[in-house]
């Protein structure tokens, strides 16, 4: 990474330490009319695509890892966090989460919604919410004579009121951002245009990132998904400090190098320039999320390093919508769970060992206690990922 500082992972050189980086996995089923779709079906099922509803409609066969995840290992098996940076209507808005076979999870892309939901204000008197959002009050407040009560007891360490005081100080860093973007989204959201774009692209996606962080750090949920844009993505990005922040063309149309969303069209002078700023803005956003995570101190360490944190994709190759090398991007190492500061080549095995080895990392077993060797369809060879294993 300091070698090469132009490569887009170099964004994240401060965390090399940190990282297991996995190349030579490969999905195992073709998509059924749509590369995309088929892409996201699988990402995170390892399952079979639908033959009916199939192109842009096709779903998985089967539920995904971070649904696993949450039954073995949330509290009162509580859903995932399912987050999304970008418009949930359009041509392929949500492909991540799944219950189970067909059934699609919805995704979240209004920060201040999950956040309410998480600190309870959902269903609450408006005003309440009201001041919370405009910074008069704190969730905080809300809590003053139960946090006071708590505060005197003589039981508790000086580590449990450090850590107290870091989740009070993130609900209101929390907080304070939201009460900066949440009436512009609103005012986005009643005019009907699309509540992200090349503008504020970057803001929802570290808020959502805070309210992932926040989740792990106070036990509301352990595990959860971000999708950053959605199928044939138009977003348009604006990047400080490159082509003076002018908007780019659309981001799928970048992917392709021309001016389409299809196989044909006047090329996109500068394009492979313009998707490699792109990618170095993605790499600084996860970095951001690995920070947030590293700012939470564990009796054993950092949250970051009793978790895993994954950048992924849902294609190997944007032009050709190819399944093989799916790119992974690993932080954290689970409680040591997993290996670090590593590059290795899995050998052109289907995705699902990968899966295996993340869900044995959080703690996931088998019915009868073995670990998980058995996810996804069940016609793929089973196992994990040895090179992975710390």
């Amino acid at each position: 990474m300091q070698a090469e500082s132009d490569r887009a992972l170099s964004e994240l050189a401060s965390y090399a330490g940190k990282l297991l980086l996995v190349r030579g996995t490969r999905f195992a089923f073709a998509g059924n009319g749509c590369g995309h779709s088929g892409g996201g079906n699988q990402v995170l099922t390892a399952a079979q695509v639908s033959s009916d509803p199939k192109g842009q409609y096709s779903l998985a066969m089967g539920e995904s890892v971070d649904n696993r995840m949450a039954s073995a290992i949330n509290p009162g098996a509580r859903e995932p966090l399912t987050l999304l940076t970008g418009s949930n209507e359009g041509y392929l808005p949500v492909v991540l989460s799944y219950r189970g076979a067909k059934q699609l999870r919805g995704a979240d892309n209004d920060p201040f919604t999950v956040y309410k939901r998480m600190t309870g204000l959902a269903g609450m008197d408006q005003s309440v919410v009201d001041q919370v959002a405009t910074r008069r009050k704190s969730v905080n407040d809300l809590v003053r004579g139960q946090l006071q009560d708590l505060l005197g007891t003589k039981s508790l360490s000086g580590a449990d009121r450090r850590r107290l005081d870091l989740h009070l100080s993130a609900i209101r860093e929390v907080e304070v951002k939201l009460a900066c973007t949440v009436p512009e989204m609103r005012e986005r959201e009643l005019d009907g245009i699309n509540p992200v774009d090349g503008k504020n692209y970057e803001t929802v996606t570290k808020m959502h990132m805070d309210l992932v962080a926040l989740s792990f750090a106070c036990d509301y949920s352990r595990v959860a998904t971000l999708q950053l844009g959605q199928g044939n993505d138009g977003t348009q990005f604006a990047i400080p400090g490159y082509r003076s922040g002018q908007l780019l063309p659309r981001f799928h149309q970048i992917s392709y190098r021309i001016f389409s969303d299809g196989a044909e069209g006047n090329p996109i002078e500068g394009a492979q320039e313009m998707h490699h700023e792109i990618d170095k803005l993605h790499a600084r956003l996860f970095r951001y999320l690995l920070d947030k995570l590293q700012s939470y101190a564990q009796p054993n360490g950092s949250l970051l390093d009793n978790s895993v944190a994954i950048w992924t994709n849902d294609l190997g190759h944007g032009v050709s919508h190819n399944y093989v090398n799916i790119p992974w991007v690993i932080a954290g190492s689970a409680g040591g769970y997993l290996k670090q500061g590593q590059y290795i080549d899995a050998g052109n095995v289907t995705h699902n060992q990968l899966l295996n080895t993340l869900l044995n990392a959080v703690g996931a077993r088998k019915a009868d206690g073995s670990p998980v060797d058995d996810f996804g369809d069940p016609s793929l060879k089973k196992g994990q990922i040895s090179g992975m294993l710390a």
